[in-house]
């Protein structure tokens, strides 16, 4: 007796959806999983980073004032090691010289003033002296806040603000400044001896219809944290979908069952002399 068989009943079928990812789309998502997870370290290691700059920043903040760097040390003094210090200078205030600054605060919008302090050794150092609103722009609005003669002031030692605020550069030939840029205030004023940094002065330095002081904003962002496990679980879908591709395509193992020669019913599988070869996977 002949035994009917299907073309190809003897050769294993692989089952529908089980091909084969091709080489160059699996080294890719490999590639995409690794990046994954070393933005997601990144982004750890940046948390950390960021916290311990918020935990110095507060000691610096509410640490008692102490004297200004020495000139000698101004070319060291950096954001890392100073910024936010809190400190202590005294001298006299050079209100002929006084810069405006565009600025935007919980006061409203009006003008930073910032006064070059000319100290005993012939030093100068820009005192970022608070907010006015802009009808006070005007020096002769509130001469009962300039005082005169030797002062004290404490406050935040700040960085120069080079160029010019977001979108808008400083013009200093029309006076309009949108960033506190000691060296270009320092020309433009004709200032000498000039510290490299300015001094956001404290609440308590506001003279009569002064300046109000105090309005240092100090804010971190820290969401670190989140882009780290957005990180982690892109990383922790691909390698479920590479699983899933790879369990199917790659490492699926096939077993031998037999298929009655004359269909491809799975539901009329017998035994027996006239039964074809088929393969399913296990």
């Amino acid at each position: 007796m002949s035994i009917p068989v299907r073309p190809g009943d003897d050769e294993p079928r692989s089952p529908a959806g089980a091909a084969r990812p091709s080489l160059w789309l699996t080294v890719l998502s490999l590639t995409a999983f690794v990046v994954l997870i070393a933005l997601g370290v990144w982004q750890v290691e940046r948390r950390a980073w960021k916290l311990a700059l918020i935990d110095r920043v507060e000691q610096r903040v509410h640490a008692p004032a102490q004297p200004i760097p020495a000139p000698a040390s101004w070319a060291a003094v950096s954001a890392a090691s100073d910024e936010y210090r809190h400190v202590s200078v005294s001298g006299r205030f050079l209100h002929d010289r006084e810069t405006l600054v565009q600025a935007v605060t919980e006061e409203g919008p009006g003008y930073w003033v910032l006064t070059p302090l000319l100290r005993v050794d012939g030093t100068q150092v820009l005192i970022n002296r608070g907010f006015v609103p802009s009808e006070r722009r005007d020096p002769s609005t509130r001469k009962d806040g300039n005082p005169a003669g030797q002062v004290e002031v404490t406050g935040l030692l700040r960085i120069t603000e080079p160029k010019g605020g977001f979108l808008r550069d400083n013009v200093p030939q029309h006076n309009r400044w949108y960033s506190r840029d000691v060296a270009a205030i320092a020309a433009a004023r004709d200032l000498q001896k000039v510290a490299p940094f300015f001094i956001d002065a404290d609440a308590g330095s506001q003279v009569g219809n002064g300046p109000i002081g105090g309005l240092t904003v100090i804010r971190f962002p820290n969401n670190h944290l989140i882009y780290a496990l957005t990180w982690f679980a892109l990383a922790f879908l691909l390698a479920g979908r590479l699983f899933v591709t790879f369990r199917g395509g790659l490492f699926r193992r096939t077993r031998f069952v037999h298929e009655p020669a004359g269909g491809f019913d799975a539901s009329a599988r017998r035994t027996g002399s006239d039964a074809g070869t088929i393969v399913e996977p296990t």
